[in-house]
């Protein structure tokens, strides 16, 4: 055996690198526990620029060899400038500071390194797996023929839901056509129906899944940013009249920008009547299923066809840990390929579970594994204690921000986002768009704080993004303070250097 051979055995994870494992493991901890302890601020600020030469310069081909070179290498390239979202001054986008039951899962499942595609490659963790997704089929409502799967985020679970509901109505078509007609054609007439403040990935997924350019109609919300049933129901009426088929509605209970929950009763009366597919993209609201004071914000989701969630938006999971449900467990079949080397048509037939028969994955991770220690450890209850928090401040955030002059905010959320802009005094829209951005640039590059931006009816606007359970509102008010600061400056030095007409 060479030598380079022998060297590299001694890297595998294996009963006689026990030891090495447990020191090399314990070495990256103590790393992040201490630059953890030591972060003051979400961010550094740093740019690409800076940081390119740092990460382009290192040479892959030549390894280091030691393992706290590397780490102190990795320090310099990602640990000393990434973005903290535990701190509680991050405000920007829906990343979660994560709950520890959950790391340990990670540390436990990256080791074993599951694969839930097949039993076997999984056993325990396929049943675990298939244990949660009950479980949150039960929190919806779904009923006895639930089913799901595990997903790698909202996205997927989008994409998978849409590519349900188009074989469904596809199905219906040809069944009920006297003449058998044309896959093309029956795609062609194929629409979703979602909402103006709905998430992107719908557009995404129609692109991916063939559908027409014009497939995805918007209907409007009303003041506070909710899908509008009234213009719903003509939507659908115009398409039934058009020769189009309605495959999917898709309503949203958590909207990325609003923290909004569309008016999910009403909207599966229409979807009812009209036969239509409702998905419900509750990959934010999820947190809701066990919140202690909370839940009736989502009646209607148990009405759904299929639901979207994402338990590392406010589960508090690290990325990624999301799952796609459905109503009917049989409308899974529409992702399930069986390959003679992975999961033959003989192993359903022998009632072996093989999670690859429902996923548009094949190797995947067991990132059941964190949500399942998370709950054995904390319990929902805690769960939805710490989501409850983060509402709770929310609203009074708002509330602050909607008294103080300065400000002018959007509509009030029913979940964690709080949508405002800087007015200054007598400015032009134009001059409030540039400093509401540059306060937002400005804030970032000092690293003080993080906030997000958007654009509503055209214009641009900032938004506070609250999941984390140690904020307080003494942190959203300084960083208000902040945004105002920064606003205010560019206001005043650009009414100065403007040409007097």
């Amino acid at each position: 055996m060479s030598s380079t051979v022998s060297a590299a055995r001694a890297h595998l994870f294996h009963t006689g690198s026990v030891e090495r494992y447990r020191d090399v493991l314990t070495r990256g901890v103590e790393r992040v526990a201490r630059r953890v302890a030591e972060v003051d601020r979400p961010g550094t600020g740093v740019r690409p620029e800076a940081l390119a030469p740092l990460v382009g310069g290192i040479d892959l081909d030549r390894p280091l060899g030691d393992t706290d070179a590397a780490l102190d290498e990795l320090h310099d390239i990602w640990l000393r400038d990434a973005i903290w979202f535990h701190h509680p001054r991050y405000l920007a986008h829906l990343n979660c500071p994560v709950v520890i039951p959950a790391l340990l899962g990670e540390a436990v499942l990256s080791a074993v390194n599951s694969s839930l595609d097949t039993w076997d490659q999984s056993a325990g963790a396929t049943l675990m797996e298939r244990r949660l997704i009950d479980w949150t089929a039960e929190r919806i409502g779904l009923g006895a023929t639930a089913d799901g799967v595990f997903t790698s985020g909202g996205t997927q679970s989008n994409l998978q839901a849409m590519l349900l509901a188009r074989e469904e109505a596809y199905r219906r078509e040809v069944g009920s056509a006297a003449t058998r007609p044309a896959r093309p054609e029956v795609l062609a007439r194929l629409r979703v129906v979602t909402s103006a403040a709905g998430h992107f990935s719908v557009q995404k997924a129609a692109k991916l899944l063939g559908l027409a350019a014009d497939a995805v109609l918007t209907v409007p919300t009303d003041a506070g940013r909710r899908m509008r049933t009234d213009e719903l129901a003509r939507t659908i009426d115009r398409c039934r009249r058009d020769g189009q088929v309605v495959m999917a509605v898709v309503a949203t209970a958590g909207t990325t920008d609003f923290g909004t929950i569309d008016p999910l009763p009403e909207i599966a009366d229409i979807c009812t009547a009209a036969g239509v597919w409702l998905h419900v993209d509750a990959a934010y609201g999820c947190g809701l299923l066990v919140s202690p004071t909370r839940r009736h914000l989502l009646d209607g989701i148990e009405r759904a066809a299929s639901v979207t969630v994402d338990y590392h938006k406010s589960f508090f999971q690290p990325v990624s840990s999301s799952a796609l449900l459905v109503r009917d467990g049989r409308t899974l079949r529409h992702a399930t390929w069986h390959a003679d080397y992975l999961n033959p048509a003989r192993a359903a037939e022998q009632g072996i579970p093989n999670q690859v028969d429902k996923s548009l994955q094949t190797t995947r991770r067991f990132d059941a594994g964190k949500l399942w220690l998370t709950l054995r450890i904390m319990g929902p209850d805690a769960i939805g204690a710490l989501f409850d928090r983060v509402v709770d401040l929310a609203a009074d955030a708002w509330r602050h921000l909607d008294a103080d002059p300065r400000f002018e905010v959007a509509a009030p959320a029913q979940l964690s986002t709080v949508v405002f802009r800087y007015v200054p005094p007598d400015a032009p829209p134009h001059l409030v768009d540039e400093a509401n951005l540059h306060a937002r640039e400005a804030l970032a590059a000092s690293g003080a704080a993080l906030v997000a931006g958007t654009k509503v009816d055209g214009a641009h606007w900032l938004k506070l993004t609250l999941l984390n359970p140690e904020t307080t509102v003494d942190d959203v008010l300084a960083v208000r303070d902040l945004i105002a600061e920064h606003a205010a400056w560019y206001a005043r030095t650009a009414a100065t250097l403007s040409p007097v007409g």
